[in-house]
C-alpha cells in the first residue's frame, strides 16, 4: 500500500486487471446483499424503489438508461423489470461475465458494453437517464472526463446520479472497528491510494476528491447539481461491508450520492 500519483492510463489498466481478477470473489462476498435484480445504492441499503433518485420508476418505462460501472448489473436488471431499456457499461470483462451469469439466473438480460467510463461509445444525446452506484467514478484519475462523457450522451433535462465513498472517509483508516474512528490523514491530500506488486506496478487504485472537487467536476461538465444525499446508517442493519459498519455509520457518513441533471438548453455540454 502506498500513496503516489497515478495517471489515467495506469489507473485504467490497474482497475481492469483488479476487477477481472476479483470479480468472482467480490460477487461471492457481496452478491447476496446486492441481489441479482435489486437497485441498492450503497452499503447503507438505500434502494431506488424507495428513494426515486432517478425519478418515478414509471417515468423510465421505455426510456434508455445508462449504468456506468455496472458490475453484475443488478441495478440495471431491476430497471429492466420496471420497463426501462438499460445499457450496462463496465471496464472489466470479469464483472461483465458475472452480469451474464445473473442474466441466466434471472431470465432478465441487460445489454452490456465493455468500455472505459471516460470514453462512452454512445452517440450524443441518446440517453434519458444515467447512474452509477459506486461504479467507475472513485477509480478514475480524471473524474471530470467521466462527467463530460455522461453529459454528452444525456438528453437535455436527463438526470445523472452517482454514488461514491463520502469524501470525509478519506481521513480515516479503512477499518470498520474502533481503529477506524481516528483521523489518520488530511482531507485535503488528494494523493491516490494505491496497492502495488513486487515490481512496483499499480494493481489497485482509488482517487480522492473533496466535496468541492466533486461539485467542480459536475459543474465543469455543464451539468446542474440538484442535491447531495448522505444516507444514514439504518438502525436495523448490523452487517459490515469492508470499512462500513454500524459503529462508524452512527458517527459519520459513508456514502455521498450526487444528484445531477443536464440542463434543458440548445447548446452542447462543454
Amino acid at each position: 500500500m502506498t500513496r503516489r500519483a497515478v495517471g489515467p492510463a495506469e489507473s485504467s489498466a490497474a482497475s481492469r486487471a483488479w476487477w477481472d481478477a476479483d470479480a468472482d470473489d467480490y460477487q461471492a462476498e457481496h452478491g447476496a446483499f446486492l441481489g441479482d435484480a435489486d437497485f441498492v445504492w450503497c452499503p447503507e441499503r438505500l434502494r431506488e424503489a424507495d428513494a426515486h433518485l432517478l425519478g418515478d420508476p414509471a417515468g423510465l418505462r421505455g426510456r434508455t438508461v445508462l449504468e456506468v460501472g455496472c458490475g453484475a448489473a443488478s441495478c440495471g436488471r431491476w430497471l429492466v423489470r420496471a420497463g426501462a431499456r438499460v445499457v450496462g457499461l463496465d471496464l472489466s470483462a470479469g464483472m461483465l461475465r458475472q452480469a451474464r451469469a445473473a442474466d441466466r439466473r434471472t431470465g432478465t438480460a441487460v445489454p452490456l458494453v465493455q468500455a472505459d467510463a471516460g470514453a462512452v461509445p454512445l452517440r450524443d444525446g441518446c440517453v434519458d437517464a444515467a447512474f452509477s452506484a459506486f461504479g467507475a467514478v472513485p477509480f478514475v484519475a480524471d473524474a471530470r472526463a467521466v462527467m463530460r462523457e455522461v453529459a454528452r450522451v444525456l438528453r437535455p433535462g436527463a438526470p445523472w446520479v452517482f454514488a461514491v465513498n463520502h469524501p470525509v472517509r478519506w481521513m480515516f483508516p479503512d477499518d470498520p472497528g474502533p481503529d477506524g474512528l481516528t483521523v489518520s490523514q488530511s482531507y485535503f491530500d488528494r494523493t491516490p491510494y494505491a496497492e502495488v506488486d513486487e515490481a512496483g506496478r499499480v494493481v489497485y487504485v482509488e482517487h480522492h476528491r473533496t466535496i468541492s472537487d466533486r461539485v467542480a467536476d459536475v459543474v465543469g461538465a455543464g451539468l446542474v447539481l440538484e442535491g447531495i444525499v448522505e444516507p444514514a446508517w439504518p438502525d436495523d442493519l448490523d452487517e459490515v461491508w469492508g470499512q462500513w459498519s454500524p459503529l462508524r455509520g452512527a458517527l459519520f457518513p459513508g456514502t455521498a450520492i450526487f444528484c445531477c441533471r443536464r440542463p434543458v438548453t440548445t447548446g452542447a455540454p462543454p
